[in-house]
C-alpha cells in the first residue's frame, strides 16, 4: 500500500500559477516499522525523508490530504528522469494516463477510485 500526500502550499512559482487546489504531491511508502517520504525537489533530485504516523498528523494540520492507494509496492519505481513531482508519483503507482498533469488532476483520478 502506498499514501498519496497531497499539498496545498508551495514555495515555487510554476506550480502557483499554473496547479489549482493542490500545488505538490509526494508518494510515502509505507516499510516495516516507518513511512518514507519521497520528496520531488527537481530533475534527478529526490529526497527520502522518514516519517512516523504522528507526522501524518502534523501535516494534515498544515493542509495536506491523503489517499491510501491499495497497490502492490514495487522494490524499485521507475522513477529517474521525471520532471516533475505528479510524474514521480504516476511513475511509483503505474498510471500512464498522458492527461494527467497536475496534483489536482491526480487527486481526482484517485479520488475517484480509492475513497
Amino acid at each position: 500500500m502506498i499514501i498519496i500526500g497531497f499539498c496545498r502550499n508551495t514555495s515555487k512559482l510554476l506550480p502557483k500559477i499554473i496547479c489549482h487546489k493542490f500545488k505538490h504531491v509526494a508518494p510515502i511508502l509505507i516499510k516495516a516499522n516507518h513511512l518514507e517520504m519521497w520528496q520531488f525537489i527537481k530533475k534527478n533530485n529526490i529526497k527520502v525523508i522518514p516519517l512516523k504516523m504522528r507526522d501524518l498528523n502534523i501535516l494534515t494540520r498544515h493542509g495536506w490530504e491523503f489517499i491510501a492507494v491499495e497497490i502492490p509496492v514495487y522494490a524499485a519505481p521507475e522513477i529517474a528522469g521525471a520532471h516533475t513531482c505528479v510524474e514521480m508519483t504516476k511513475r511509483f503507482i503505474r498510471i500512464t494516463n498522458w492527461r494527467i498533469q497536475t496534483p489536482y488532476a491526480l487527486y481526482r483520478a484517485l479520488d475517484m477510485f480509492y475513497k
